[in-house]
């Protein structure tokens, strides 16, 4: 194992504690309004969120104020080593088991996300996340990037900052991070 492996790994556990010790004050409402306000100018762009899984925060009150203004999508797990596709959600779509837990609709249209809402486990003001290992978000947000101008807003409550994440060269950058305190301009962020 190598010394990042073994950084990362370490990392990850202490985010996971510090995600489960801010999950349930009642911090996700709050930030999801603040979510909601970020995503507002972007009316019209396809969006991208997440079907909360475990401690995660939750995006969905933010989703579902941007249906009928923009279309929502939700990420699917296509396989290891590969970029995530992104399913067309709305409130009624009939859902079902994906990958790690996650609800995943299914049927609707697959779209290509022009604004990802990103989970994470751990964060630091450069705009770089941890997140669970796999790398479906990095090797996504890359992909995205190349076909055309995309934005990452990283979601989380304030506990998950970190002073650093362990990081390496195909991690992808945040342009912006929400919390329960509003949203941060991260290191060479995009302005919302």
């Amino acid at each position: 194992m190598t010394d990042l492996t073994e950084q990362k790994t370490a990392a990850r556990k202490a985010a996971f504690e510090a995600r489960k010790a801010a999950h349930g004050n009642g911090l996700s409402a709050v930030a999801a309004g603040h979510l909601l306000d970020v995503l507002r100018p972007h009316a019209g762009k396809v969006i991208s969120g997440y079907m909360p899984i475990r401690t995660e925060i939750d995006p969905l009150a933010a989703m579902l104020g941007m249906i009928g203004q923009s279309r929502v999508t939700v990420p699917v797990i296509q396989g290891d080593g590969l970029p995530l596709i992104f399913r067309e959600w709305h409130p009624d779509a009939k859902m079902i088991d994906g990958p790690f837990g996650a609800l995943v609709p299914a049927e609707g249209d697959f779209l290509e996300p022009e604004v990802l809402i990103v989970p994470l486990l751990a964060f630091d003001r450069r705009g770089y996340r941890l997140g669970y290992g796999g790398g479906f978000y990095d090797r996504s947000l890359e992909a995205l990037r190349v076909a055309r101008p995309t934005i990452a807003i990283g979601f989380a409550y304030s506990a998950q900052e970190v002073k650093e994440v362990p990081t390496e060269p195909t991690d992808q950058p945040l342009d912006v991070l929400v919390t329960e305190n509003g949203p941060l301009e991260l290191g060479g962020g995009v302005s919302v």
